[in-house]
């Protein structure tokens, strides 16, 4: 790669770096996760370079490799990875402000959702994509980013309101005299 290319390719991780961080760490919930498929994203856009700038959205392509990255990290080590569970502990609840708890509650709910529903919560509204975005970056129809957007938001109510948990439906009172 000649020089002018690269100075125009640290230009543009400079630029975008904090963007990609941002989503690679919705999807993830992990600092060091993110900040290493983002650097994987990165070195793989390096080697296409003079291919990805010509492109009318080199970022929109880099985002879709650290997502591609994130998924296929999650494939390969999901047989040995932590699972998540119901009930999150740890979670600070006294002695910290509401903010910083309510925060931490969003955070542990998004990490219990399946994959592609986070990163459709994460990119509609942690990087405010549109719907026809999100669906080219996830390789995915419009459609399916709103019904999984639609599925993750009620799961995350349930999550993070249990109270509000609809009541389930009690079965209709057998009737009584009258004519049948």
């Amino acid at each position: 790669m000649d020089a002018a290319s690269e100075s125009e390719f640290d230009t543009f991780v400079d630029a975008a770096w904090t963007r990609l961080f941002r989503t690679a760490y919705a999807l993830t919930g992990d600092h060091q996760l993110a900040e290493d498929a983002v650097q994987s994203a990165c070195a793989k856009a390096y080697a296409s370079w003079p291919r990805i700038q010509r492109m009318d959205q080199p970022e929109a392509y880099v985002r879709r490799i650290v997502t591609n990255q994130i998924f296929s990290w999650r494939r390969r080590m999901s047989w040995r990875s932590e699972q998540p569970s119901q009930h999150l502990t740890g979670v600070p609840t006294e002695g910290h402000e509401a903010a910083v708890t309510t925060a931490d509650e969003v955070w542990g709910a998004l990490r219990l959702l399946p994959p592609r529903q986070r990163a459709v919560v994460a990119l509609r509204y942690y990087e405010d994509l549109s719907e026809h975005e999100i669906a080219q970056v996830l390789g995915i129809r419009p459609g399916t980013v709103k019904s999984q957007c639609s599925a993750a938001m009620r799961r995350l109510r349930e999550l993070i309101e249990p109270d509000r948990r609809p009541a389930a439906a009690a079965p209709p009172a057998p009737r009584t005299g009258g004519v049948a």
